[in-house]
């Protein structure tokens, strides 16, 4: 190989050895193991990121330098370090390639959804500050932070195998509030306040509800006032562990006119279609046993994390609602979101995906604990369900 060749191959080992780091971090976030496990396990990551190119160059300074001018011959460099750098090099094809083919410039495996976007400056509709801590009123400031910028969007969503007498079923989806005591319960009223107004036909909220053991008081006066004809459903998600007792939260939602669908599954009829209600909060609670289908001809999921997408199409689920990676919290243009925790990466990061025979909306939640939104809007979803004619090819995709 030329000394051109090896210096690439350098390169792109230098830049594998990020990107390994980086998968490592969704996917770490994607079990549901203790907090307190995970934290420890990303601070010793990122520590290990950031020493181990120092220790490289300080220890093998000449092979470096060797590789720069040219010189630089395989047998000069220890036999570890050529490992490590052959896994960093492996990372482009086991990460890399996938990301990249899943980015959403591509549109592979995505579903055809038409929406219309409005953008809401909720503090100026509001008329006052909706920070209620000093972190949030600056953070809210800087530049590119969308924290307050509501994006209340109307999806056309297809759904393969569909009853055609639920064509046009309005469902209201609410994620990802994390109530921390940072953000005024004011703007999550108002998110409410506008699905209530939609008249949604169901009411769906998938998880990561309270961070705050205070704010579970904030319940009732934030949900009470939503209805829909065929009812309010609700799970929990990963930050809803960090209360001292989950049940609290159950119990206030509870209060509100909410229906607990946490890691259960109910029968119902949607507009006289035999429907089978199902709640995933696995891994971190439960997730229901389903037997097959019995007489229902119709089966919707709140997951709160995508990564069930696998259970979902095994238990013929039509329709999964899901949310927990908040889009990324960042958004790059063209190439979308880095972060997400997720064990596909940012592959679901939000959005609509069609996977039959399920389809599934991620939605970027409506706030999170980190308080920074950049390219990435709040987003309350406004779903109409719209029948597509389910093919035979569709079912082995």
């Amino acid at each position: 190989m030329t000394p051109l060749g090896w210096q690439i191959l350098a390169a792109m080992a230098f830049v594998g050895h990020f990107g390994l780091h980086l998968a490592l971090y969704n996917r770490l976030n994607s079990f549901g193991w203790p907090r307190r496990v995970i934290k420890t396990i990303e601070k010793a990551l990122f520590v290990e990121m950031l020493v181990t190119p120092v220790a490289i160059a300080w220890w093998h300074g000449d092979v470096l330098r060797e590789i720069v001018s040219g010189s630089w011959q395989p047998a000069d460099t220890p036999t570890y370090l050529q490992a490590y750098a052959a896994v960093c090099l492996a990372s482009w094809v086991v990460f890399g390639l996938p990301w990249l083919l899943w980015r959403p410039i591509f549109r592979i495996g995505w579903a055809d959804a038409p929406r219309r976007v409005e953008v809401v400056r909720v503090e100026e509709t509001l008329g006052r500050s909706l920070a209620h801590t000093r972190q949030c009123r600056f953070e809210s400031r800087l530049p590119l932070n969308q924290i307050f910028d509501l994006a209340i969007e109307q999806i056309e969503l297809p759904v393969r195998g569909m009853p055609p007498e639920l064509d046009g079923y309005r469902i209201a989806q609410l994620s990802d509030l994390h109530l921390t005591g940072d953000i005024d319960p004011d703007y999550y009223r108002y998110a409410v306040s506008r699905a209530v107004a939609w008249e949604p036909e169901l009411f769906a909220v998938t998880g990561d509800i309270i961070d705050i053991q205070s704010c579970i008081d904030w319940l009732p006066d934030i949900f009470s006032p939503a209805e829909a004809a065929d009812g309010c459903y609700f799970i929990l998600g990963n930050h809803d562990t960090r209360v001292v007792d989950s049940w609290q939260t159950r119990r206030a939602m509870d209060r509100a006119g909410w229906t607990d669908l946490g890691s259960d599954s109910l029968r119902r009829d949607l507009r006289g279609v035999p429907t089978r209600l199902i709640g995933n909060e696995f891994p971190w609670f439960g997730r229901p046993d389903l037997g097959p289908p019995e007489d229902e001809r119709f089966r919707l999921l709140l997951s709160h994390s995508p990564d069930q997408i696998g259970w979902a199409r095994r238990h013929g689920v039509h329709l999964m609602l899901a949310g927990h990676t908040h889009g990324g919290q960042g958004r790059l243009p063209l190439i979308g979101p880095l972060l997400s925790p997720s064990w596909h990466g940012s592959r679901y990061a939000s959005g609509d995906f069609d996977k039959p025979p399920t389809t599934m909306h991620v939605s970027r939640g409506l706030g999170g604990v980190h308080l920074m939104r950049i390219h990435c809007r709040p987003e309350l979803s406004l779903i109409t369900l719209r029948s597509v004619r389910l093919h035979a090819a569709d079912t082995t995709r």
